[in-house]
């Protein structure tokens, strides 16, 4: 029950959340705005499946294909995500494709490069650093904040909370602590394995 009342929360804040983000928008009447609201909360869903190849987030995800079970984020700032969260994200280089990157870094915290001859600086209003988590891949190889710099936070789109690496081999994805809290309740109640069996075997 208690996870039910607190995943009815967070589906509230979502709807109300995205409602406000339209009804600003587009100016919607106050009828319409609560329409809207209703249906995302009774019908919506605050999850989705998304596939996608892991090499570059070994071991949290496998090497070929998988099956994520994403949160969506109603607005990202640093109330929605952490430092540590595995983040889906627009590939800065193909705005139509998306990663998978874990969150190292948020606006104001200043970056160090192991390499001296490069300056440090600091990460600056709304962005964020995010790094592939294989350790076999060499830094300068890897496809992430290394190599494309910052990313905008407005380009995360959700957190990976359940990963689907063969229909043997599944669980609950290590974010921070934080957000495996706030998440507990929408994976009791959106997580259905065998709908990612069919998704992942599709």
């Amino acid at each position: 029950m208690a996870n039910w009342v607190r995943y009815m929360a967070h589906k509230l804040e979502y709807s109300l959340t995205l409602s406000l983000k339209n009804h600003t928008k587009e100016r919607v009447i106050d009828q319409e705005f609560i329409g809207v609201v209703m249906k995302n909360l009774l019908y919506g869903r605050i999850t989705y499946l998304h596939s996608v190849k892991g090499e570059g987030m070994a071991p949290t995800m496998g090497p070929h294909d998988n099956t994520l079970l994403v949160r969506k984020l109603p607005d990202v700032d640093t109330r929605y995500v952490s430092v540590g969260d595995a983040v889906v994200l627009k590939d800065p280089n193909e705005s139509h494709k998306y990663l998978v990157r874990r969150l190292a870094a948020l606006e104001g915290s200043e970056m160090v490069s192991s390499d001296e001859k490069e300056e440090p600086f600091v990460l600056e209003k709304d962005q964020c650093w995010v790094i592939a988590e294989n350790k076999e891949i060499k830094s300068k190889e890897a496809y992430d904040s290394r190599t494309f710099g910052p990313v905008s936070m407005a380009d995360i789109v959700g957190r990976a909370i359940y990963c689907m690496r063969t229909a043997v081999d599944h669980g609950p994805v290590s974010n921070s602590e934080f957000s495996m809290g706030e998440d507990s309740p929408i994976l009791a109640v959106e997580l259905d394995v065998d709908e990612l069996v069919k998704d992942h075997k599709a």
